[in-house]
């Protein structure tokens, strides 16, 4: 009979022998970025972690006297367009921190306190030291966040990507008891909007701002970030996104149980405030913000004038220096603004939350005030 035998040798005839590395992807390489991050990843584990990196699977033990009625909470996120100012610069090492930031920041917002995250690291083609300072940005952020970064996956994808591209996935676990979970249904008549204060972008609204800066208004990267701006255009855009959880579990855990000063938490990513804030509420409500509360850091306003952006688009896009909103008690809007403040964060009353009228459309979220836009 006749065929191929198992060696493939009535079918190696269409040339010379090819190979995974001539293919585009080179396993060395894989093994050779995993031992240089191993030892900088390694500093983010506490005793709950069992083993180390190099298994099919990570191992995380919940302390069993710790919890009452534990629920876990996920997210799953990335940093957007941001990876292309890092990849334009070649800077690589804060857009990790972003991506752990829009993880446990989303989290937190149920209570929750992180646990462990994972990354997934796509390129088109491997370069150890790139993913080292991508990893070591990822490790900061979860050192800053108090949670350990247990596992994660680089993947070569060439022919897909375009060369020296790549993207980034992180995914984060919390945990939180049952009784303590915070939202909507915690939201009372009168309860105060403090505002924690973001000196930049964080990773939302790349698109807009790179087509503004960039490409309408023929920017530089390596040019100053305004007329007469100490920093780079690259500088600012690149600045990594606050944490915030540390500060909220910090407030969380001076209040204890229900009688926390913090109701409900919105973490203002894509779609701004009013997007964000919405999620948040209950359905007899609606949030007063006081636009005109607190200072727009400089980047908006280049955006805003580089892309003839209107108000709205910007309000409905950016965060405008607001990263996240702690629903509070209005008995309490002191403690939790001073606990933040020891904390090293920025948080300042931006509005209030009221009774929407009956039987009358309206928006969820409504601003007063005017925009101040520095010059």
């Amino acid at each position: 009979m006749g065929g191929d035998g198992i060696d493939g040798s009535a079918s190696m005839t269409y040339g010379s022998p090819m190979s995974y590395a001539a293919a585009g992807v080179d396993v060395a390489a894989g093994e050779a970025a995993v031992r240089a991050i191993s030892e900088r990843v390694a500093r983010t584990f506490g005793p709950e972690v069992l083993g180390g990196l190099g298994g099919f699977a990570s191992l995380y033990a919940l302390p069993r006297d710790r919890w009452r009625e534990p629920v876990l909470v996920t997210s799953t996120d990335g940093v957007g367009t941001k990876s292309q100012i890092a990849r334009a610069t070649g800077r690589f090492d804060t857009i990790g921190i972003d991506l752990v930031a829009m993880c446990v920041d989303d989290i937190v917002c149920q209570g929750a306190v992180p646990l462990l995250f994972l990354d997934y690291i796509a390129v088109s083609q491997l370069d150890p030291a790139q993913v080292r300072e991508i990893v070591e940005g990822i490790a900061s952020g979860c050192e800053k966040a108090g949670c350990a970064l247990v596992g994660g996956e680089m993947a070569e994808h060439p022919g897909v990507m375009e060369p020296g591209d790549f993207d980034l996935a992180g995914f984060a676990l919390g945990i939180v008891e049952r009784d303590e979970i915070l939202g909507a249904e915690l939201v009372e008549d009168g309860d105060v909007l403090v505002g924690l204060v973001s000196p930049g972008l964080r990773s939302n609204g790349y698109s807009l701002a790179r087509e503004a800066l960039l490409k309408r208004d023929g920017r530089r990267l390596d040019g100053p970030a305004w007329p007469g701006a100490a920093s780079s255009l690259a500088d600012v855009l690149l600045d990594p996104s606050v944490i915030y959880a540390p500060g909220v579990l910090a407030v969380l855990g001076a209040e204890g149980g229900k009688e926390r000063g913090i109701h409900a938490l919105a973490h203002v990513t894509g779609g701004g405030l009013p997007s964000n804030l919405a999620r948040v509420l209950p359905p007899w409500s609606r949030a007063v913000v006081d636009v005109g509360s607190w200072q727009i850091p400089r980047i908006f306003a280049e955006v805003r004038s580089a892309g003839a952006v209107p108000d709205g688009e910007m309000l409905s896009v950016f965060n405008l220096g607001i990263g996240m909103v702690a629903i509070t008690a209005s008995a309490g809007v002191g403690r939790v603004i001073a606990t933040l403040g020891a904390m090293g964060y920025e948080a300042l009353e931006i509005g209030r939350i009221e009774r929407a009228i009956p039987d009358q459309q309206g928006a969820a979220v409504s601003f007063t005030g005017h925009l101040c836009w520095p010059t």
